[in-house]
């Protein structure tokens, strides 16, 4: 997932601070089975449990140690969700999902998606859970709802040294809020850490393989896992995967560059059969600088609220992630055009978790957290404005000082332990890259698959962001094919968007 925007913080209510509950391990280190109830047993710190949108969910909780070089120490109550098999009879086990980040909700997004994998959901109990620093699973908080408000309304334009040094005042303002209100978890929030979690919920599943299917973020997730733990690998698919080794450099400059395809990709379909706001590529492009141009200076008013430059500029990457969302994008600008927000203030919301009551979920806040520890680089004042500088020469839509702009104030240190990829002994990965994707360009695909020596890489030739949840039939099968039947695809198989 892409960090639009150069920092993030959260809502009301404070982190739910890790406890001193005992260890989930007895004296020999066994881990006790997972006891599942009602999902309003893991409500979130704003007092809400998950939709529950299907009959079958249950939850639960299963503590973890906080710091696992002190495993006698506090620990972190992980909130955990099920759906479960629909055909007990033929059911193969559990299968583990990461919905990507770092920092989204595995409880809310299963619970919502879950109908939608009618075949897994038949041979599988569907798991998935909140990481540690995400939502309920002790969630990085960083200040009010108020202050994330001002966070994410930044402007990123003009492209100038007044904007670089309130991007700057405002990165260290909100890594202090985040030492203040989290700082008990900031160093072990890490995807290290959250590997050996997951290790601890196989045990708990009573499973002796880890059958996983990770997206985005959760390829990183899923590719730490292999590495440290490559016995217990079932069958894993690792679908828009990240290349863990690029440095925030090499990332801003790829995210950067994938966005801007992915927005003229965006443009020539409008401008098919017919744009709202342009006739061609160049005229919609045009009108599209124009407004972001006079948001900086006159924000819209939507329902007592600014949308600023900055907003209108995450409203628009959030619709690229997926091309089922570009006729939603292109109302989306015609209606600011002609002076109405609502519609680009609400893609920018849905993108930074912000709800109609003001608060906000952690997605923003555990992002930076979760990233920043995954990495000792701290770039200093001379890269970040070089990045800057080369990204605002691809984009000035999109172009950023990427997350070196916050990691380099962060308050917790980093390692760079969770770049070091390699699954030797594990059991066949398979590796799922797009061609048109945005936010982990097509590229880090066979990176990753090379890292991980035991996988096989399949290529979806479509847009937007993940392949598996497209619409792609092929992809379906490929993928479906593997986690139902074993069937590892042959290397270079290639599917088509439809």
């Amino acid at each position: 997932m892409r960090h639009v925007l150069a920092v993030a913080a959260l809502t009301v209510s404070t982190m739910a601070c890790a406890g001193t509950a005992k260890p989930d391990t007895d004296p020999k280190g066994v881990v006790p089975p997972i006891v599942w109830g009602p999902c309003t047993d893991i409500k979130r710190p704003d007092g809400q449990p998950p939709a529950q949108q299907d009959p079958g969910v249950r939850c639960a909780r299963l503590a973890v140690p906080l710091d696992y070089a002190n495993p006698d120490g506090d620990t972190i109550q992980l909130a955990l969700i099920k759906v479960a098999a629909t055909d007990p009879a033929r059911r193969l086990g559990s299968l583990v999902f990461n919905f990507g980040g770092p920092g989204g909700s595995g409880v809310d997004t299963l619970d919502q998606a879950a109908k939608g994998f009618t075949a897994l959901r038949e041979r599988y109990d569907l798991i998935s859970f909140d990481p540690r620093g995400v939502q309920r699973s002790s969630g990085v908080r960083c200040g009010t709802g108020a202050d994330m408000d001002r966070f994410v309304a930044f402007n990123t334009l003009p492209a100038n040294e007044r904007t670089r040094a309130a991007s700057r005042a405002a990165n260290v303002e909100f890594a202090r809020l985040c030492q203040r209100d989290s700082g008990q978890v900031l160093p072990y929030v890490g995807t290290v850490n959250a590997a050996r979690d997951m290790d601890r919920i196989r045990a708990a599943l009573g499973e002796a393989k880890l059958n996983y299917l990770g997206m985005s973020y959760g390829t990183h997730l899923g590719a730490v896992y292999a590495t440290m733990f490559p016995k217990t690998v079932g069958r894993m698919v690792l679908d828009a995967p990240l290349d863990p080794t690029v440095t925030f450099r090499q990332r801003t400059l790829a995210q950067t560059r994938g966005f801007q395809d992915a927005y003229r990709s965006f443009l020539r379909w409008c401008v098919k059969d017919g744009c709202e706001f342009g006739k061609t590529v160049a005229a919609a492009n045009a009108r599209v600088d124009r407004l972001m141009t006079r948001l900086t200076t006159k924000p819209l008013i939507v329902a007592g609220r600014e949308l600023t430059q900055g907003l209108a500029s995450t409203g628009v990457a959030a619709a690229l992630y997926s091309e089922l969302s570009w006729p939603f994008l292109e109302k989306a600008l015609a209606q600011a055009l002609n002076g109405r927000g609502e519609t680009l203030m609400y893609l920018a919301d849905s993108y930074t978790g912000r709800s109609p009551d003001g608060t906000y979920n952690t997605q923003m806040s555990s992002f930076p957290a979760i990233t920043c520890v995954d990495t000792a680089e701290r770039p200093g004042e001379e890269q970040l404005r070089g990045t800057w500088q080369a990204a605002l020469r691809i984009s000035p839509l999109f172009g950023s000082e990427g997350s070196g702009g916050v990691c380099s104030v962060w308050p917790a240190k980093g390692s760079n332990e969770a770049k070091e990829i390699d699954a030797s002994g594990s059991a066949p990965i398979v590796v799922v890259g797009g061609k048109g994707d945005p936010a982990t360009p097509y590229q880090w695909a066979p990176r990753l698959t090379r890292q991980l020596k035991t996988a096989t890489l399949v290529t979806y030739l479509g847009e937007g962001h993940g392949a598996y949840t497209s619409g792609s039939r092929c992809i379906r099968r490929v993928v479906d094919s593997y986690l139902l039947n074993g069937q590892v695809p042959a290397q270079g198989v290639s599917c088509p968007a439809v």
